[in-house]
Parts: structure tokens; sequence; C-alpha cells
């Protein structure tokens, strides 16, 4: 199968080991991966802080983007993007009365997949250690973020196939469901009600007793990740894509590594592709 890669900005810009990470587990499979050239940001940003007219090239972009790429489905390590991409760029494109861009808006977003609803639903995947090799022996937790949730209903994809990772023990998140305060824009604009969803979410963690917290959205582990390290905490954040890529001849780095900027996606993924 051929797979086209949306790393999204952040992964793009602050944590491209992630977007490594998917393509090594997707080549690992046996899929060929490509990286459309022309894809930037998706325009989830806008469409939630209420930019719909600032959102429309933007939305414009990543549909032509991913139109212009020869691929059978789209893959992103973020649940959060992929529900943008799902259900909000068709419903932009019919806010302002382009049928032509809501059609196409829909077909591309009819083959863009989180990474775990791929590997489950489309690829079979449903024990890490035996069809990828996964090992990573740390206790974790796991974050399961809202849009992940709440709009594509991704349930326990994630946990389940952190489960199969060979050495790995998961620590249950008390009051899982909520949301840790990040939301884009929410957590600038009402930073005070951001940071008490925060303490209360890294409280949480912190109980587990676990060494690192884990989950689906970088966004949400940055967010996570700052607040524990400014509290003087030794729990790190991890995207569950570097969990499954991890093996032992090649392992992730372990729990108490600060995550740091690094070099641009779109070199790796290029590479993958084309």
């Amino acid at each position: 199968m051929k797979i086209a890669l949306f790393a999204t900005c952040i992964v793009d810009a602050m944590y491209p080991t992630t977007a490594r990470a998917t393509v090594a587990i997707l080549e690992r499979l046996g899929h060929d991966v490509v990286f459309p050239a022309g894809q930037a940001c998706c325009g989830q940003m806008h469409l939630n802080s209420g930019y719909f007219p600032e959102a429309v090239p933007v939305v414009r972009n990543h549909v032509e983007a991913f139109e212009a790429a020869e691929y059978d489905v789209a893959v992103a390590p973020s649940g959060s993007c992929v529900a943008s991409v799902k259900h909000q760029h068709a419903m932009l494109a019919r806010s302002i009365g382009d049928r032509d861009l809501e059609t196409r808006a829909t077909a591309v977003g009819e083959r863009t997949y989180e990474l775990s609803s791929l590997l489950t639903d489309v690829l079979g995947v449903d024990d890490a250690a035996a069809q990828l090799g996964s090992w990573y022996p740390y206790r974790i937790t796991y974050h399961p973020s809202c849009h992940g949730m709440r709009l594509l209903r991704l349930g326990d994809r994630q946990a389940n196939l952190l489960r199969t990772v060979e050495g790995l023990e998961l620590e249950p998140l008390p009051e899982a469901d909520q949301c840790c305060g990040f939301g884009g824009t929410f957590s600038l604009k009402n930073t005070e009600v951001s940071s008490a969803m925060l303490a209360d979410k890294n409280a949480n963690i912190t109980a587990t007793g676990a060494q690192l917290c884990t989950g689906g959205d970088a966004s949400c582990l940055m967010h996570i990740c700052g607040g524990l390290s400014r509290e003087g905490s030794r729990i790190s954040t991890l995207h569950f894509a570097e969990i499954l890529a991890s093996t032992r001849e090649h392992p992730a780095p372990p729990p108490g590594s600060l995550r740091r900027p690094g070099r641009r996606a779109t070199g790796i993924a290029g590479k993958a592709g084309q």
C-alpha cells in the first residue's frame, strides 16, 4: 500500500522524531510512504478560533496538496489535525457555499487516518511486539487527547496497541477523559483556566507512579511536559508512535529524557517517499 504522510505543523517543526517513527512503523510493515510536498498547516487553529475567512486558503492548500499526490490512504500522528481534516474542512467549504471545495475536502478527509486507526482498522495490527518488534521496558501512563476521543471516536485503539509493546507497563490515568488544558489558542487566551486544568492533569499523571506519559497528540504532550518540567518533575512525555517504533536494536529515548526541537521532518519524510 502507498501511504501519504501528513506530518502536521507541530510535529514537523518541533517533534520530527515522531514523523520519522511513523514512517519507520509503516515501512516495517512493508508499505511505501510518500510525502506530499505542498502540505503546510491544516487550518485547525484558525477554525477552532473562529477565523473562517482566514482558514479558507489554508484548507484549500491542504486539499490541493493531497489531491496532487498518488497514494491509497493518508496518515497523521495527530488526532486533532485528522479531526480537522475529516470534520472541519468540508464544513468550512459548505459555510462559504463552495460546493466544489466541499466535495474535494470530503474526499481527502475520507482517505485520511489517525495513526492508531490506520494500524488497527486498515493494516490489521493488534500486537505491536509481534508485528512491529516494539520494545519499551518502562512504566508509563497514557493521556487520550480530546479530539481523538470525542471527534474521531478512537476509543482504546492507542492504549490497546501500547499494551502489546514488549516490556511496557501501562498504568491507568485517573480522570483520563479530562482535557489537559491546551486546546491550541485556548491556552493563550485563557491562561489561568488552562494552567488549572494542566495542574489537575499533571497531578493525576504523577499519582500513577509512571515514569513517562504518552499520547497521540504532540501539542498535548508538549503542554503536559512543560508543566511537569516547571514543577521539577522527572516524568517526561513521548508520542506513542515513538514507543511503537522503539525496538531492542533501536530503542526510543528512556523516561527522563526531555524532548528537544530537532531537524524538520520534511527532509526525512521526503526521503521515505521520493
